[in-house]
């Protein structure tokens, strides 16, 4: 077994986003594509936001730094660090209303 610690990886990752010309920085910690469970850690800028997109199955964010909203339709959720977001079963966005990093858990079918 391997121990990964969030918080360094959120550092690591927040000092990438701020940095590139994008605004982002994203690596997954765990799965892959031979693994049903995937978990990316994801760093956004202040003022930085994942476009709408598809939603990818079962999946939460989990705030692990920052301040988030996360967007689908005309509702919207936002969450600080330590809240966990449910990922509505439609097409969504997520915007970082200050530098945030969060944990990004799917579950893809078979």
């Amino acid at each position: 077994m391997q121990k990964i610690s969030l918080d360094a990886r959120a550092r690591e990752n927040l000092e990438r986003a701020a940095t590139s010309t994008t605004g982002r920085s994203a690596e997954t910690v765990y799965g892959g594509h031979e693994h049903a469970l995937r978990q990316t850690l994801i760093a956004l800028r202040a003022g930085t936001t994942l476009a709408e997109h598809d939603n990818p199955g079962e999946a939460t964010v989990l705030v692990l730094r920052g301040r988030v909203r996360l967007r689908s339709g005309d509702e919207a959720w936002e969450g600080t660090a330590g809240d966990l977001l449910p990922i509505p079963p439609a097409r969504h966005s997520l915007e970082a209303l200050e530098d945030a990093a969060a944990l990004l858990t799917v579950v893809v079918a078979p």
